[in-house]
């Protein structure tokens, strides 16, 4: 594969459908994403780490949602990874490129680098928001911390949450290409069965960490083999093929799948982008009194904010800020 195609295919997901095992999925490939989500903060490597990670489950599972629609991913824990928040604005039209952004934070004295990075989160829970848009009740859904990873715990979400099995297959960290400095990569795969009207449970608990329910519990025998089948094949991809220039990703669908007869969508290019603005801001202020927003005047006189995802800095009057705010100097 070219440097052409690599180019072509990174910072894309692509759907695809299995055809011949009732399985639907997606291949994802970031590279200019997360290196713009890491150049916003000085994160340590685990920190970075986990971001990265997350991102790209959340390039996975966002391609999913229709126009204009946005899908938050959630991480808060009880260890010095306190929460790993990201977002994913679908595209506003056809064609045009989804917008993703990522955000950490830790506590820096407690943080051990030479720990499992998921092992710093520590107790918490996994949380999908899905905003459908103005006039519209947002859904959101939890699950526990659970598993060795967060692909582990969004598993156990979509099993848990939605009674969908699902599997995703990730690779991430720093890559270097002959002649170019080192920058970070992702790539990665999820596989999720078609729902049911209706699924089954199979007893009263399922068979996860403390009772939460896993894939076997929600198969029936036939479906079991066929999703059986279709991880026993993921299970061979190498991490070069998913995060490596020379393998396309419809390429590697036929490598993995061939036999289930893959069937591939439109692919949906994904970039780095944040929705704050300085209206945005000044809303979120606007349930203040000018008592409260005197407490926020700097030496300056003015009321700053910065936005954690992209560093936006924002300036502002004060006495252009909270409900009492005087309009003419608005």
């Amino acid at each position: 594969m070219t440097t052409g195609n690599q180019i072509a295919w990174d910072d894309t997901v692509l759907p695809f459908q299995l055809d011949a095992s009732d399985i639907r999925g997606r291949v994802a490939r970031l590279d200019g994403v997360l290196e713009q989500v890491l150049k916003q903060h000085d994160y340590p490597p685990l920190i970075e780490g986990l971001v990265a990670e997350m991102a790209l489950l959340t390039a996975l599972i966002g391609q999913s949602i229709k126009l204009r629609w946005k899908l938050s991913l959630q991480v808060r824990g009880s260890g010095p990874a306190r929460l790993i928040a990201t977002d994913y604005y679908g595209p506003t039209e056809d064609g045009e490129p989804a917008r993703i952004r990522a955000y950490a934070s830790y506590d820096a004295e407690r943080l051990d680098e030479n720990a499992d990075p998921f092992s710093q989160i520590g107790q918490g829970y996994f949380a999908i928001l899905i905003d459908q848009g103005q006039g519209m009740t947002p859904y959101q859904g939890i699950t526990p911390i659970a598993g060795g990873s967060l692909s582990a715990c969004a598993q156990t979400y979509f099993a848990q949450s939605e009674q969908l099995p699902t599997r995703f297959e990730l690779t991430y960290g720093l890559s270097q290409l002959a002649g170019e400095g080192t920058h970070w990569r992702a790539g990665g795969i999820m596989l999720q069965h078609m729902p049911k009207a209706s699924p089954e449970m199979k007893g009263e608990g399922g068979s996860g960490e403390d009772g939460l329910l896993e894939a076997t519990d929600i198969l029936d025998e036939d479906e079991g083999e066929n999703w059986n089948r279709a991880n026993v094949l993921l299970d061979t991809v190498d991490a070069l093929e998913l995060i490596g220039p020379s393998v396309a990703p419809t390429e590697l669908l036929v490598r993995l799948f061939h036999e289930e007869k893959p069937r591939v969508f439109d692919p949906q290019p994904v970039k780095f982008g944040c929705s704050c603005s300085a209206d945005k801001v000044r809303q979120s202020l606007s349930i203040y009194s000018a008592k409260d927003i005197s407490t926020m005047i700097t030496d300056a006189g003015t009321v700053t904010a910065d936005c954690q995802f992209c560093g936006a800095h924002y300036v502002f009057d004060p006495d252009t800020l909270g409900f009492e705010a005087n309009d003419e100097s608005a």
